[in-house]
């Protein structure tokens, strides 16, 4: 019966038994999805999932590993519950909670300009250059202090204490919980993650947090009260923990409990109602969902989590004491109320009454708003601004963090919160600014870039897309990439090791002739060699053989084929002649492209300094209304203006899917799309504002949907349904990339559904309505998810459900 399916799938009239999918069939992972839906349609086949493909390559195989029967293969599985969503014929709550966030917006707006105001008119007071100093600095660090303790106050008139419950979205109560998490979002203290001081601010936000524990990760909890970490704990970057999530329409909050000396990895998830006991570990790239628990002194990792004898805590304790740490949290407050902050408001002080094309607009009058002087000042600051930080940023970048790397010796362990912490801090920010990524990313001209950062890249052998804009790391000197290899978007290599006490940077060495899919982690140490496929949201062995020639997938990975036939059918466009013109005349392309993604980019700049001259030039009447306003419009700009220009590089014409090579001129023209940012959207997120600019990019997006912080690709290509629920760090990616063969396609998500945090869906995937993508699930290309049904797991599997409704 396999292998009838299988006949179908591929157009055959029939499939040998014993043939290899991959390398005898000529199947790839997309028509093997298609096989997996098929299957699982039938009442008399069990379930079959690409891991099961993977696994037992052959139709033979594949009918010896599971069970004969469909009742024999349902039952050890996991039992879940999916929640009906929540009711529809809601929109005039919609609109209602739409229209108070834009009131609560402007009325912080007013405020903000309220201060801003009062406390320019009061620095303006001062006589000489060290009274102006002393205002700036009692101005800027009373309007520090006010601005962390207002989210604190906040948060406990209007929700009090955090518990375990649950509302509709777009309900009063979700208002309330939405003013509280766009208070923190906004509260400048997430500038201290990775200092003590976040660690005392999230305990007056109600958390309970022991002693010697160290956050690094910049996904800040909202509901603080039904966090609990015990002391010594590690929590690494880009982990979420948020004591939250939203679910078929509702927002469900549950505890995270962290026991003493726990270890949470890189790209991790933590869903509502899970914990961990004294001494256990979660790995890198990997998930708890809700209710899972880890007991004391055990590892896991993956997604699901499952048990592990890996020790991810690989670097040795050293002293690093409670005065260590105030006295590092002490010293940052000294340097920020001392130094940055009079710098700031002193500065722009100085701006506005020393520089003569800005300081002759002050003043209350509105003649100068038709000046063709403000727009030839606008015109002037803009341009100076703008190219200047261009071009000092990377004689900065290319000079100052080099120097800073001299104090820094590898595999060396030095305690948290001191000189060494400070450094390595700051050349990972310095280095790791997205707009120089987003110039040169995709492009020839981001190996030349990293190189200059300090990136080992040996032999290049150019490809013209060798990285993506997303290529993060935590020190660039120890990042060696091997020669002819090949990285999509969203890499971070993690070449440094935390402990409660210490941290040391290392060497991290990616094999040549590789290809590494999206969002990927390589810690230093990963075990894989030369020509490896490393697949998307890939785990990366930390022990065990050094993986060459094989693919990787999966969390924890297990091998698949290297490559298929599909991929390779433009591989010779790769080599000789042809290959040596079509990479002139893609690096032609993408010179046209930089040049256009700095000119729009300057255009925005000088739009915002039009505004801001404008404001300055009508200063004296309702100044906070016009600190307000131009708040307002500023972001109101940005957002409608990013979209327009994607809608028009479309020629606002939807996209087609494509199969093709990087070195067809389509190609060239998909990735200028990818250079147009779309960071601005995050200030819309869980607001129904979010969906009207969605709609404005091309998305076919419905009523009501709520989206808390997806990440759309291909905007034209997604589909999205009625009341949907998107979760924060959820990804809908409508193409991909492998060994110089592009390949994208639609995918919908149906009415109801819900992403879960940090899930992911691939390109040429169905979610019917009603269904859950589990936290952390990698849903794979050409998947079918049937109607209310639930998947979980990298990569995601189906689960069988039990329907039920919450009370």
């Amino acid at each position: 019966m396999f292998a009838e399916v299988l006949a179908g799938v591929l157009k055959a009239d029939r499939v040998p038994v014993d043939g290899h999918f991959f390398d005898d069939l000529g199947a790839n992972s997309l028509l093997m999805a298609q096989f997996c839906a098929r299957v699982r349609k039938r009442d008399d086949l069990p379930s079959v999932s690409m891991k099961d493909v993977y696994r037992h390559p052959t139709v033979r195989g594949l009918a010896a590993a599971l069970p004969a029967t469909p009742s024999a293969a349902a039952g050890p599985q996991v039992q879940a519950v999916v929640e009906e969503p929540a009711p529809v014929g809601r929109t005039p709550r919609y609109v209602l909670c739409g229209t108070l966030q834009l009131l609560i917006f402007l009325g912080y707006s007013y405020a903000a300009g309220l201060v801003m105001i009062r406390g320019y008119t009061w620095v303006s007071a001062g006589s000489g250059l060290a009274d102006v100093y002393l205002r700036s600095a009692l101005f800027g660090s009373a309007g520090f202090v006010g601005l962390c303790l207002f989210p604190v106050v906040a948060k406990w008139l209007l929700v009090g204490r955090w518990r375990t419950t649950e509302f509709p979205v777009w309900s009063l109560a979700y208002l309330r919980f939405w003013t509280v998490k766009a208070l923190i979002h906004a509260n400048p203290m997430r500038l201290f993650i990775g200092n003590p001081l976040y660690v005392l601010y999230l305990r007056a936000l109600g958390a309970r947090i022991g002693k010697n524990v160290t956050i690094l990760s910049p996904s800040v909890p909202v509901c603080t009260d039904l966090l609990t970490i015990g002391a010594g704990t590690v929590i690494r970057k880009e982990a979420y923990f948020l004591c939250y999530r939203a679910h078929a329409g509702r927002i469900q909050t549950g505890p995270v409990t962290l026991g003493r000396n726990v270890f949470i990895g890189e790209r991790t998830v933590l869903d509502i109602k899970t914990s961990m006991g004294d001494g256990a570990q979660l790995g890198h790239a990997s998930a708890l969902q809700s209710g899972e628990a880890v007991p004391a002194g055990q590892r896991w990792h993956g997604s699901p989590a499952q048990r592990t004898e890996l020790d991810y805590v690989r670097v040795a304790p050293t002293a690093c004491g409670t005065l260590r740490r105030f006295g590092y949290g002490f010293l940052t407050l000294v340097q920020v109320c001392l130094i940055y902050l009079p710098l700031t408001v002193g500065a722009a002080y100085m701006l506005l009454t020393e520089v003569p094309a800005l300081g002759r607009w002050l003043g209350p009058g509105i003649e100068g708003l038709t000046s063709a002087e403000l727009y030839t000042d606008a015109l002037l600051v803009s341009v100076v601004v703008f190219f200047g930080f261009t071009l000092l940023g990377m004689v900065w970048l290319f000079t100052v963090p080099r120097l800073l790397n001299l104090l820094i010796r590898p595999d060396r362990v030095y305690p948290l919160y001191g000189f060494h912490y400070s450094v390595h801090r700051a050349i990972a920010r310095m280095t790791n600014i997205k707009f120089f990524k987003w110039l040169f990313g995709d492009s020839s001209y981001i190996v030349h870039y990293l190189r200059c950062l300090g990136y080992d890249l040996s032999k290049v052998e150019q490809t013209g897309s060798n990285f993506g804009t997303g290529v993060a790391h935590e020190t660039p000197f120890l990042s060696k990439v091997g020669s002819g290899t090949m990285v999509a978007d969203g890499l971070s290599v993690l070449n440094a090791d935390f402990s409660s006490t210490s941290f040391r940077v290392s060497r991290a060495e990616i094999g040549a002739h590789s290809f590494l899919g999206n969002f990927i982690a390589y810690p230093a140490g990963g075990r894989t060699g030369e020509n490896c496929l490393l697949a998307t949201k890939v785990m990366i062995p930390l022990d065990g053989k050094i993986r060459e020639n094989v693919g990787l997938l999966g969390s924890p990975s297990f091998e698949i084929p290297r490559t298929v036939e599909r991929d390779t059918r433009f591989d010779h466009l790769r080599t000789g002649e042809e290959f040596r013109r079509r990479l002139a005349a893609k690096n032609r392309s993408n010179i046209a492209t930089m040049g256009l993604f700095l000119f729009l980019r300057w255009v925005h700049v000088f739009v915002l300094t039009v505004l801001a001259l404008a404001a300055i030039e009508l200063y004296g009447v309702a100044e906070q209304l016009l600190v307000a306003a131009y708040m307002g419009l500023s972001i109101a700009f940005t957002a409608v203006y990013f979209a327009l220009v994607e809608r028009v590089i479309l020629r606002f014409r939807p996209l087609r899917p494509q199969l093709c090579s990087i070195y067809e001129q389509y190609f060239w023209w998909h990735e200028r799309l990818w250079k147009v940012p779309d960071t601005h959207f995050m200030v819309f997120n869980g607001t129904p504002f979010k969906n009207l600019l969605w709609r404005l990019m091309g998305v076919r997006i419905g009523r009501r949907v709520f989206d808390d912080g997806c990440y759309l690709t291909e905007r034209t290509l997604t589909t999205i349904g009625d009341d949907a629920t998107l979760n924060i760090g959820s990804k809908i990616q409508c193409h991909s990339q492998e060994d110089g063969t592009f390949k994208s396609d639609r995918s919908s998500i149906g009415a109801g559904a819900t992403l879960g945090i940090g899930a992911m869906v691939h390109y040429g995937v169905t979610v019917g309505d009603g269904a859950v993508i589990a936290p952390d699930s990698f849903l794979m290309k050409g998947e079918e998810v049937p109607q209310r049904a639930r998947w979980v797991g990298n990569p995601a599997t189906e689960v069988r459900a039990v329907p039920q409704r919450s009370a």
